[in-house]
């Protein structure tokens, strides 16, 4: 399927159910049509409006749209999204909180690639922005990045998480949100062989597949039974004239989301069906429960191809991580390495994505790094989304995050080792 054709076939659908959508609740708008009294009107009208705006968002990137931020002299202060390294697929980006003291927490939120934008993490990033300095990773949609800008490839990504850590300074406290947690461990080894000083002061990892085979689901189960083969020949297509990566190999964002929906198929259409019924009645708005969460979950971007192939190869395949044979760049990266960066785990009991035992299998790679160094925590009841920006995470997992950090905020050294810490004990 490495053809343009299917890609821009896919597009073409795309596009004409975002326009039947908008014709349907064009023509039902019209003043003579709506004089007739009869209930489908409206129903072509809700239907129309429900199904344009679902289609309309698969391809437009979310707004950051982060409200102004309380600081402690009682005044509200604008929030502006600041670029502090631009790259050809991913930038650094800080959320700076005008005339506010900078704090003394300072944030690296890695967002996952795995077909939704960095966005996905705007409720983590307004839950942190109170207490702490918050940058992140914002990776670029592959369908917009010219073939001369070459490949983007796990060990790429590797290299570009590093250099962001080593940038923003050994005093950051970075935190990887699902699939980046095997990679940023993987960083943060080899900052320790190459450039000791540039680690950060700690880790926390929510959510990944540090050691797929660790507690198997769905996502495991078919990474297991395909073959890279079928995968290159199912998945993998070739951007289309109508963007500037046009020529690229990649794994296409709306075909990801078909996949996404399949999953959970009949809750979705149940979704949709009751907000065409909540449209009709005039029970909706732009900010309600539906909207919110639909206008992040259908905007997806492309993944390059090699990314994809190659997350699939050496993470679920081949595990490298977990076995600790990871290469990047030509060398292999030891996790034993790691002896002063502290490191907690997070794992939602009901998480179907990134089941329980995934990530903690992290700690067991851990060899040089002391135990008191080392923390979890299982959140009862969470799902995979709850664990990061549900209320799992603003009521429970967020302040035990930040007490980590606290607790080990200071530079490796006597007095450190010597301090417990707070949340190993929890």
């Amino acid at each position: 399927m490495k053809f343009m054709f299917t890609y821009d076939l896919m597009e073409t659908a795309r596009n004409t159910n975002q326009w039947l959508g908008a014709t349907a609740r064009a023509f039902a708008s019209y003043p003579a049509v709506a004089a007739v009294p009869h209930p489908m009107i409206g129903m072509m009208k809700a239907w129309g409006e429900v199904t344009e705006r679902s289609f309309s968002r698969m391809v437009a990137k979310p707004s950051w749209d982060i409200p102004s931020v309380t600081a402690e002299d009682g005044r509200d202060h604008v929030v502006s999204v600041e670029t502090v390294i631009d790259k050809a697929f991913g930038n650094l980006l800080h959320f700076k909180v005008s005339g506010r003291k900078p704090r003394d927490r300072r944030v690296l939120l890695v967002a996952p690639m795995s077909g939704h934008y960095a966005t996905l993490l705007r409720k983590t990033v307004l839950s942190l922005l109170p207490d702490c300095e918050v940058f992140i990773t914002d990776w670029k949609n592959a369908r917009d990045i010219p073939v001369s800008a070459g490949k983007f490839d796990i060990e790429d990504y590797t290299l570009y998480c590093a250099e962001f850590i080593r940038h923003l300074g050994p005093d950051i406290h970075v935190i990887a949100v699902c699939q980046p947690a095997p990679l940023v461990l993987a960083a943060t080894a080899y900052l320790a062989e190459e450039e000791p000083a540039a680690q950060p002061r700690t880790l926390t990892l929510i959510g990944g597949p540090i050691d797929p085979e660790a507690n198997h689901t769905e996502v495991t189960d078919f990474g297991r039974s395909v073959t890279m083969g079928q995968l290159e020949q199912t998945m993998i297509q070739r951007v289309g004239f109508k963007y500037a990566g046009v020529g690229r190999l990649v794994y296409p964002g709306l075909l990801q989301l078909a996949s996404f929906i399949a999953m959970n198929g009949a809750t979705h259409a149940k979704a949709f069906t009751d907000q065409i019924f909540r449209v009709a009645r005039g029970e909706t708005s732009d900010q309600d429960r539906h909207n919110v969460f639909y206008d992040e979950y259908l905007a997806v971007m492309d993944m390059p191809a090699e990314f994809y192939l190659s997350t699939v190869e050496r993470i679920f395949k081949g595990r490298e991580v977990a076995r600790n044979r990871f290469v990047v760049d030509g060398r292999q990266v030891d996790i034993g390495r790691i002896t002063n960066v502290a490191v907690k785990i997070v794992e939602g009991e009901e998480d179907d994505i990134s089941a329980p035992g995934q990530c903690l299998a992290a700690l067991d790679l851990l060899t040089g790094l002391p135990d008191d160094m080392k923390a979890a925590h299982l959140e009862p009841g969470a799902g995979h989304y709850g664990i990061f920006a549900g209320s799992s995470w603003r009521n429970n997992i967020r302040p035990l995050v930040l007490r980590f950090i606290d607790a080990n905020a200071k530079p490796q050294g006597k007095a450190r080792r010597a301090k417990p810490s707070v949340v190993a004990a929890e």
